[in-house]
């Protein structure tokens, strides 16, 4: 995370190989992971995410993590695919994010001020304490920017506090807050002319109606880790977030609420089984969601240069989802060399609906419960040699349709809807060579998915899923880094990372075409990435990324493809002592070096209404610059 400018969190995933994040605005990305979540619409959908184990997707699956700053985390840990039962084994898999921890870093207090290219400022102010049985670490961040693109102005307002306790017998409690305030204009997607010659500018309506969103989203949480022996331990969080919206688009105007409790136990015990070594863990979670969502009528047109003027309202409606996720996971040393993996999540999803707007003469109002979902898991691994390991793994996972997806054009919920269901099939190789300099890893995979859902577009703002086929991604992932010493004080450490896709409609049936053997739209052939990170003993670092990307299908036809397109980034940091303890960090960069005209996000599948042309292109960000600088005082 230290290589970029920390303006756009999400940026950083698109350093994992097998991961693409699809960038059309710093409040508008959405991630895939090996192609799942590549058809989606707007936002990130069939992926899982966790901040300190509280889950960030919402009952229904969406996702949104561009708002999260990334001085507020320590690490980030993405699992690929559906491979691991305790984080509820969604199809996409897991993202999961750890706050940045007061216990592992010296008490200071920190300022940090950066500025860049469009009028685009980030504050930092950050304060963490470390005493002999107790911590908290605390940092508030505004990022501020007029954007490139017109109707793209940007404000984000977030803070975060994390606080430790330990208490008697090793154990302890923690607390974690989280708070964001944002709003941001909304350029949206433009044609392919546009796109050519006017990249700059915002889709017609969307400017006209001076579109945005903004919302006040928050998240509060308490986790208790209990040692009932040396062996044996519980970790049990409760957890309270809400979100509280306001979306005025060309054609209606969205005002939701959202408010989210659940807990989350895990319990791990090491022993042994038939006498070998082995850890087994197991735990629950329950999470239930009440959601209120209205539309209303936008006068945008009737009142000129205004932008968006709230009419009458257009639908009223209240939503409880629910969901409860049982998993167990078992690992054994067979032997020295071989370890198994077994694992297993058991799911129930279910939601209410309840329509209270009577003037369309329409009432959605029902109640669902999916089938319940089982997922196994189970994994070999076998160190071939010293710090060598081949694995092998099969997994099972599923992801539930939203609410609005289950509603058919008459507005009635079809209950013949399943859920899309697939298993993930691996092999790989991880290894270190030359003395630990050399680190490399392989992966092959194949995920099949089955009762594909798809979105059908039957209006601007209305899609209805159907179960339509299926998918299979199959890929290769590579990943390479050494590390080398030039001098005493210089360390040099090159790598390398890409990922190949092979993701296609096994059998895909829509509207009577038939697109089965087509690709995958919305997901690159392949993705490259290597860098040169520069460090030395005196405080200078420099750290040099390249990014190629592969064409990209618009459409299930196959007919139209993005360009490939090639993207150098560089950043150089010098950081020195003041005096004892007072700590300077100045540093500067350039995105884009070359300049390059790219999509950096589509919209597959778009649908050109009243005669326009399609909109399926968000172009990326031209060249742009940053400097910044900070300021530690250690204690």
């Amino acid at each position: 995370m230290e290589r970029t400018d920390a303006v756009n969190f999400v940026d950083n995933l698109n350093y994992v190989p097998g991961v693409y994040v699809n960038q059309g605005a710093l409040n508008t990305n959405k991630i895939n992971i090996r192609g799942i979540g590549g058809r989606a619409q707007y936002s990130t959908n069939r992926i899982q995410a966790y901040f300190d184990g509280i889950p960030l997707a919402t009952a229904e699956g969406s996702l949104t993590l561009d708002d999260i700053d990334q001085e507020s985390l320590e690490r980030v840990e993405v699992i690929k695919g559906p491979t691991s039962s305790i984080y509820g084994a969604g199809l996409g898999g897991s993202i999961n994010l750890y706050s940045a921890d007061p216990g592992a870093n010296e008490s200071r207090v920190g300022v940090k001020v950066q500025g860049g290219s469009y009028n685009t400022w980030k504050k930092s102010d950050v304060i963490s304490i470390n005493g002999a049985n107790s911590s908290v670490f605390a940092t508030y961040n505004h990022v501020q920017s007029d954007g490139w693109r017109e109707n793209g102005s940007y404000d984000r307002k977030s803070g975060l506090v994390n606080a430790k306790v330990l208490t008697s017998g090793k154990n302890s409690l923690s607390f974690l807050a989280n708070f964001v305030k944002l709003k941001a204009y909304i350029p949206s997607s433009i044609n392919e002319d546009d796109f050519l010659n006017n990249p700059e500018s915002a889709a017609f309506t969307w400017g006209a109606s001076k579109g945005y969103e903004s919302y006040d989203r928050g998240l509060l949480g308490v986790s208790y880790k209990h040692h009932f022996s040396e062996n044996f331990t519980n970790q049990t969080s409760v957890f309270v977030s809400f979100r509280n919206g306001y979306e005025p688009r060309p054609f209606d105007i969205l005002k939701e609420e959202r408010l989210s409790a659940g807990a989350r136990t895990n319990f791990s015990l090491s022993t042994k089984l038939f006498e070998l070594p082995s850890e087994f863990s197991f735990g629950a979670q329950y999470y239930n969601e009440w959601y209120e969502t209205g539309t209303f009528e936008n006068l945008y047109e009737d009142f000129d240069n205004l932008g968006s003027v709230r009419g009458e309202r257009l639908s009223n409606n209240e939503q409880d989802r629910h969901y409860a996720n049982f998993f167990a996971q078992l690992n054994i040393d067979l032997s020295e060399r071989l370890l198994l993996e077994a694992g297993l999540n058991f799911n129930t999803t279910g939601y209410s609906l309840d329509d209270f707007y009577a003037e369309d003469n329409i009432d959605q109002t029902g109640s669902y419960t999916f089938d319940a979902v089982f997922s196994p898991r189970l994994g070999l691994s076998y160190e071939v040699a010293e710090a060598k390991n081949i694995y092998a793994s099969v997994s099972h996972g599923f992801s539930t349709p939203t609410v609005a997806e289950t509603l058919t054009p008459e507005g009635q919920i079809n209950t013949d809807l399943e859920a899309e269901t697939g298993f993930n099939y691996e092999i790989g190789f991880k290894g270190n060579w030359l003395n630990n300099r050399l680190y490399t890893e392989v992966s092959l995979y194949s995920i099949q998915v089955r009762n594909l859902l798809v979105a059908q577009r039957v209006a601007e703002d209305q899609y209805v899923g159907i179960n339509a086929g299926k998918t299979d991604h199959n890929g290769i992932e590579f990943f390479g880094k050494y590390s080398l010493d030039l001098t005493g004080n210089w360390q040099v450490s090159p790598f390398v990372n890409a990922a190949f896709n092979f993701f296609e409609f096994d059998r895909f049936v829509n509207e009577e075409v038939d697109y089965s053997g087509n690709q995958l739209p919305g997901v690159p052939k392949h993705t490259i990435n290597a860098g040169l990170d520069l460090s030395t003993d005196f405080g200078f670092s420099f750290n040099a990324l390249y990014r190629n990307v592969g064409e990209i299908p618009l459409n299930d036809a196959n007919a139209l493809y993005t360009n490939s397109y090639d993207l150098v980034n560089l950043k150089a940091a010098y950081a020195f002592d003041i005096i004892k303890d007072l700590q300077l960090n100045i540093y500067g960069g350039i995105n884009s070096l070359f300049d390059e005209h790219y999509a950096a996000s589509v919209l597959p599948n778009a649908v050109g209404f009243g005669g326009a042309a399609p909109r399926y292109y968000y172009p990326g960000y031209p060249r742009n610059y940053f400097t910044g600088l900070a300021v530690n005082y250690f204690f």
